[in-house]
């Protein structure tokens, strides 16, 4: 496991040698949607959050572009079929580049007049890429993918995490022999590995190895092994940091990325929704 995967889990953010380099750089930049359709959603939304791009749905046009300074770099794929005629769509981009002449946008609509489209493309700068929402949403996302890695999105990011601190449906347990579990609180979890407390020390060793975990997100209850990677302290707190072995199951995964996209959505909607 790379350090920059453990770090993810420990509150190490202090990486060596990184002066000259820009948050985005090192945290990856933000994709926004915005009023994408159910296809949309769906198919693509759903294909980046499993690459572990971090992924938006954006419901309020205005709301996003009074962001944008907030999270430079960002790329937006707007609808256009929705809320506006073209014309005001493209004030809206002028806008959009006016908070951050390093944002990138990309359209879908169901117009695919090639005119229309070579002249919308043409006239706002758009460098992401003009979709129809005819087309099939599973290659649009094939493409979408090849665009957002050749354009290092992710940053020196490989994993995306939910901070879940005093959030209820975000428990672990892990068996005390017995047939008895310990009851923990999760406090950030990505696909890589977990960091929690429990009400008591269950005095874990490091490189402990610790087979049927039960891990609950909200309503989904999943089943992992893990290996203790280590301690610290936090507000008086001892934090378990484990790391997940390579035989969780791939779907196991599958529905961390879900909870983990669905937890910062959640955050992210008091902003921008």
């Amino acid at each position: 496991m790379d350090s920059e995967n453990i770090e993810n889990h420990s509150d190490t953010e202090n990486h060596s040698g990184t002066e000259n380099h820009s948050s985005s750089d090192l945290t990856g930049k933000k994709i926004f949607f915005l009023y994408p359709t159910a296809s949309v959603k769906n198919q693509i939304v759903t294909e980046l959050t499993q690459h572990e791009y971090e992924v938006y749905v954006a419901k309020d046009h205005v709301k996003l572009a009074s962001k944008l300074k907030k999270y430079p770099e960002s790329i937006i794929f707007i609808n256009i079929d929705e809320k506006m005629q073209n014309q005001e769509w493209e004030k809206w981009i002028g806008t959009a580049f006016t908070s951050d002449p390093n944002v990138k946008i990309g359209i879908f609509s169901s117009n695919n007049d090639e005119e229309f489209k070579e002249k919308f493309i043409k006239n706002n700068k758009v460098k992401c890429g003009f979709f129809t929402l005819k087309l099939d949403m599973s290659k649009v996302a094939e493409k979408i993918l090849e665009l957002v890695g050749a354009m290092n999105v992710k940053g020196r990011r490989k994993y995306l995490r939910a901070t879940t601190d005093h959030e209820p449906n975000a428990m672990i347990n892990i068996p005390s022999g017995g047939g008895d579990f310990i009851n923990g609180e999760i406090r950030d979890i990505s696909v890589i590995g977990v960091a929690c407390y429990f009400s008591h020390d269950p005095g874990l060793k490091k490189n402990s190895h610790l087979k049927d975990i039960q891990i609950k997100l909200q309503t989904m209850l999943i089943k992992v092994e893990s290996v203790v990677f280590g301690t610290r302290e936090a507000l008086g707190e001892k934090i378990y940091v484990m790391l997940f072995t390579q035989r969780v199951d791939p779907e196991v995964r599958v529905k961390i990325r879900k909870y983990i996209q669905q937890n910062l959505q959640h955050k992210m909607d008091a902003e921008i929704n």
